[in-house]
């Protein structure tokens, strides 16, 4: 049984005024810090960590090197597990994005064209199989793995392991900054299960 704990990275700037991140190299604010620093010593209590992997974001890197100062474990950096590549619209407003072009914000309407890709970016459904691909690479060991990743990989990961299809899965999940997840599989194909979703109980 292979047991995946998945941990959005912490806030960021970008986070807190509504801007569209993608692949754009922004950095954890202060609050987004003190997060990480308190994710870590929340998991180090509660998971015995074999390895770690995270997205090459800097926001993600970032958490994970904060996490892994207080969990002992070798850690991976990869691009399968950015956040999607927004293209033309990384750095624009949420809302000006959704009024705009709906098809590329984030409701509803943007699920609903999830194989639809924005100019320079990626489709959702390129991100979620990328995603899911890297998730399935980590069956077949009796391990515990730390993932540190984005909002919208965490959502197409949860709705994957629950049989969603994409647009439930996007729509039906929210992550807070620094939620943990924690993911049980094995490695029997669709036989894995979803234990805890979103928990922030490291904020107390």
């Amino acid at each position: 049984m292979t047991r995946v704990v998945a941990v959005r990275h912490g806030e960021t700037d970008w986070n807190r005024t509504g801007r569209m991140q993608g692949w754009a190299p922004v950095e954890l604010n202060a609050a987004g810090r003190e997060q990480a620093t308190a994710a870590g010593a929340w998991l180090a209590d509660r998971y015995d960590v074999d390895r770690a992997v995270t997205s090459d974001l800097p926001r993600a890197r970032e958490t994970a090197d904060r996490i892994l100062a207080a969990v002992d474990a070798p850690l991976t950096a990869t691009a399968a597990w950015r956040e999607r590549d927004v293209g033309v619209y990384q750095g624009l407003p949420y809302d000006e994005v959704a009024a705009r072009f709906p098809e590329f914000g984030l409701d509803e309407a943007a699920y609903r064209a999830a194989d639809r890709a924005p100019e320079s970016g990626e489709s959702l459904r390129a991100m979620a199989d990328r995603v899911t691909a890297a998730f399935e690479d980590l069956r077949g060991t009796d391990e515990t793995v730390l993932v540190v990743t984005h909002g919208g990989p965490l959502c197409a990961l949860l709705g994957h392991v629950k049989g969603l299809s994409l647009p439930a899965a996007l729509s039906d999940h929210h992550l807070d900054n620094c939620g943990v997840s924690e993911l049980d599989a094995s490695d029997g194909d669709g036989d894995s299960r979803v234990v805890s979703e979103n928990v922030t109980a490291w904020r107390r």
